[in-house]
Formats: C-alpha cells, structure tokens, sequence
C-alpha cells in the first residue's frame, strides 16, 4: 500500500488486484494490470512500479493511459519495491536487495541475511531498511551493503514499513497488533498505536508526508483506518 503524491491511495490484494481509492479511502477503481501483483511503489505523478513475484519481474506502469509501459525481467523472485532518487530498490528472495535503475540495469547489489523473504522496504536517503518478518527485526543498510544498524526491541512479526517526514520508521507489528515508530538512527523507539486503540491484524502502513498523516490497512484487506501524526 502506498500514498500518491495526489493524495490518493494504492492497495495491492495478496498477488491480485491494484486497487486505486480516493484520498478518503474509497475505491475510485481498480487498475487493468495483469498477473500477481506485490509490493508498489510510485515513480512519477502519473506512473508507478509493481513487483511480480511468481513472473520475478516488475512492471512499470501508466495511470494515465492505463498501459505497461516496461516489463524488468530478474533472475529471482521480487518482492518489496521502493523508489528513490531515480531508482529503485527491490528485495530479491531472502537475501539482496538490488538498486537498479529504470531501464532494469544493476547499480549496486546489498548482499543481507533475513530469515524471511525480502516482503517489505523502504528507500530513502542513501538508505534500505526492511522488516524481517521472521527475524523480529527491522535492519537499515547503506547503499555500500554495510549494516548500519538492526532494532529487534519487543518486536513480533514486523511487517510493513513506511518513513515519516523526519526519516523515522514507523513499523506494523503484526503479532503485537501495534504501531511503532523507530528513530533514524535506529536508538529509539515508540509506540503510535496499540490493540488498546482498536487496532487489529494490521499488515501495511503508508504516509502522507506533505500532511503527516497515513493509512493502515489490515491482513485481509477488509479494514483502512486513517492516522494523524504530532510532534511535540
């Protein structure tokens, strides 16, 4: 799930459809994209970039026109998918996440080590942090492949992830049915939202940043709950 830069919301179902909502969360339409999608993430005002796990692909596509526009071909599985700076950052199996740029050309391979598939990411400033889901864990590497730090504080199955306009983490953790921010430097951490707020089976998160405030959406789909955010 992600926020676009409009305002509007892209949910991907489990390897299924994309679906388009408006800013309030309504569904406006799903998109005419073929095969079993995962992870998106949005390149321009007008296209985004979809993870195919079982093609090991990623198809870059217009949602103006409505067409594919590129297909990236890989040689591994494909499953979190984040843009930055021009390029795009995707976790292959369970162990490297690659930077490429949009032609599909290597520009730096992160060798990792997770005891689950590389299912959520985000890129941002030089940086790669991802969940691992059956780690309990949430790492951030450098461009260069080096680790520079791992939070595993209290964590149950962290699942997605998304980055506030400060560069903190803000992490579902599923088993726990919370909501935790981590600081940038990985040292801190705090809980936004807990089972005691009514939160459920939460799966993904993603943020506005030009209005601090997100959507959460459950494991099945079924439940999109809004949040604001303050900092004092």
């Amino acid at each position: 799930m992600i926020c676009l830069m409009d305002g509007r919301v892209i949910v991907v179902e489990y390897s299924g459809k994309v679906n388009l909502l408006t800013s309030d969360g309504k569904l406006q339409k799903q998109l005419p994209i073929p095969g079993g999608a995962y992870s998106v993430t949005q390149i321009n005002q007008n296209t985004i970039a979809i993870t195919y796990p079982n093609e090991t692909a990623i198809k870059i596509f217009n949602m103006e026109n409505e067409t594919v526009t590129k297909v990236i071909t890989l040689d591994k599985e494909c499953y979190g998918l984040s843009f930055s700076n021009g390029s795009l950052a995707v976790g292959l199996s369970d162990d490297e996440i690659r930077i490429i740029d949009l032609e599909g050309n290597t520009l730096k391979s992160i060798q990792v080590e997770s005891k689950s598939a590389l299912y959520n990411l985000v890129y941002c400033n030089d940086r790669v942090i991802y969940s691992d889901y059956d780690g309990n864990a949430v790492y951030c590497y450098d461009e260069s492949g080096k680790q520079i730090w791992r939070y595993t504080q209290d964590l149950s199955r962290p699942r997605g992830l998304c980055t506030d306009t400060y560069g903190n983490i803000i992490v579902v953790d599923y088993n726990s049915n919370r909501i935790i921010v981590i600081s940038k430097d990985g040292q801190n951490s705090k809980v936004l939202i807990s089972e005691e707020d009514g939160l459920k089976n939460p799966r993904c998160i993603c943020f506005k940043h030009n209005e601090s405030s997100g959507f959460i959406c459950d494991i099945n789909g079924t439940y999109l709950a809004k949040f604001n955010l303050s900092y004092r």
